[in-house]
């Protein structure tokens, strides 16, 4: 394969090409690279930049100066092109894969990274395969993420790595990261490396590392695993390493009437019902319906005594094992009492609204490692009405942030919403690259 690099500082990869598995590859004949100068491509003290048209400030590369260096160096074949800028496409293991099929189709890779304020808009339009992003930050410009993708790709070239099967199986190649591992002295500052990594039992040490490498992807790379197509064996893996989650349903601590004091509202089937099956497909490991109110109390048994051990399991299997996971609770303390009673801990609780509340953190539907690394059940709390009073949400640990759309409409029905954040919250949302 052939990359050419074409750069304000191509100086500035001398060192990197010298250096460890790039220097490697290129030793070997398995890559050819060579860096390109804009300023080969005009004449000597004339300038490739000008000012950006209308307000903006800052200085462009020519678009001309652009044209001449990338038909020169295309002129034995269109290679693979590929611009860097904070608007690209964010650089992944699976996107890696697919530059290195296009570029080893093409034969040639063409990386072009800007400086300055970037490129004319016109120039990327014209000749960009693929403009590529490392992160959403700024740099000074596109080199070091240049050089990052190179690094990345060489990996991926046969016989770069002397164990292909180690590129295989390593970080975001597959839905979870690598294992942790040690080497000597067996122990360092007090820590010793686990006794079933020098035990010998090839079979224990790999269902350890896989047990190890599922539960680092669950507690630090939640959204990249749940971007992944899993199979059932894998899901079944990473629900073992998620905490114990909860959802209530509470019809007291509300705000209710135009006026939003506080009040109970009225327990109805239907979010029973839609509550119930959204919490068995996200594996929620019980759902509580809260009231004080003994007729409302008695209405929710009527419900449960006709799904639980009634004729609703041949009526309807699905919806009997769905809300099989109903409780009745008169109060919300009556509830983290039972959690506790379960897991031996008290669980955590997570409120939603939009509201500002003095001294509760809010979070966001990415924070799970925040939540999770405290090793405790979660609650999540749903109120009905108005939703819940301020003096309810001053209690709670976290409060999410709302669920929003693009217009300035927002009254969702309580059952929608919690299906709603439940798959924002624990869903599998595959992504393609």
């Amino acid at each position: 394969m052939r990359i050419s690099i074409l750069s304000v500082f191509p100086n500035l990869y001398k060192s990197f090409l010298e250096t460890s598995i790039v220097k490697k590859a290129r030793d070997a004949s398995l890559v050819t690279i060579d860096a390109h100068s804009f300023f080969s491509y005009v004449r000597p003290k004339e300038r490739i930049d000008a000012p950006t048209f209308g307000a903006g400030a800052g200085m462009l590369i020519k678009p001309k100066v652009v044209e001449k260096a990338i038909n020169d160096i295309s002129s034995q074949g269109k290679p693979y092109t590929i611009f860097f800028s904070p608007q690209g496409k964010r650089l992944t293991q699976k996107l890696l894969k697919k530059i290195y099929t296009k570029a080893h189709a093409a034969g040639h890779l063409l990386l072009v990274p800007s400086r300055y304020e970037g490129m004319d808009e016109r120039v990327e339009e014209q000749y960009a395969d693929l403009q590529v992003s490392i992160g959403d930050f700024v740099l000074m410009g596109g080199d070091l993420p240049a050089m990052i993708l190179m690094e990345g790709l060489m990996r991926l070239i046969p016989g770069v790595v002397g164990k292909q099967e180690s590129v295989a199986e390593e970080s975001f190649s597959g839905p979870f990261v690598d294992y942790p591992e040690y080497t000597e002295p067996v122990e360092w500052r007090g820590v010793l490396v686990p006794d079933i990594v020098r035990s010998g039992n090839h079979g224990a040490l790999r269902q350890w590392r896989q047990q190890q490498a599922v539960q680092k992807t669950v507690r630090y790379h939640f959204s990249w695993l749940r971007s992944c197509v899993l199979d059932a064996e894998q899901k079944k893996q990473a629900y073992a390493h998620m905490p114990s989650h909860y959802v209530a349903l509470c019809h007291s601590q509300v705000r209710i009437g135009p006026e939003k004091l506080e009040g109970t509202t009225s327990v109805t089937s239907i979010d029973i019902h839609d509550v119930a099956r959204s919490s068995k497909t996200y594996g929620i490991q019980g759902v509580f319906v809260v009231t004080p109110l003994k007729d409302q109390q008695k209405i929710v048994n009527h419900f449960l005594s006709f799904w639980g051990d009634g004729p609703g399991i041949d009526y309807n299997r699905e919806r009997y094992e769905a809300v099989h996971l109903v409780q009745l609770q008169p109060s919300i303390e009556e509830v983290i009492q039972a959690i506790e009673q379960k897991e031996g801990k008290k669980p955590l609780i997570i409120g939603t609204t939009a509201r500002a509340i003095e001294h509760v953190q809010r979070i966001t539907f990415y924070d799970q490692e925040l939540v999770w690394e405290q090793d405790r059940p979660v609650l999540l709390v749903f109120g009905t009405g108005k939703g819940f009073t301020d003096e309810f949400l001053a209690k709670c640990d976290y409060l999410l942030e709302s669920v929003q759309g693009f217009s300035a409409f927002n009254h969702l029905s309580v059952r929608s919403a919690i299906a709603i954040i439940l798959d924002r919250w624990m869903g599998i949302n595959i992504k393609n690259e």
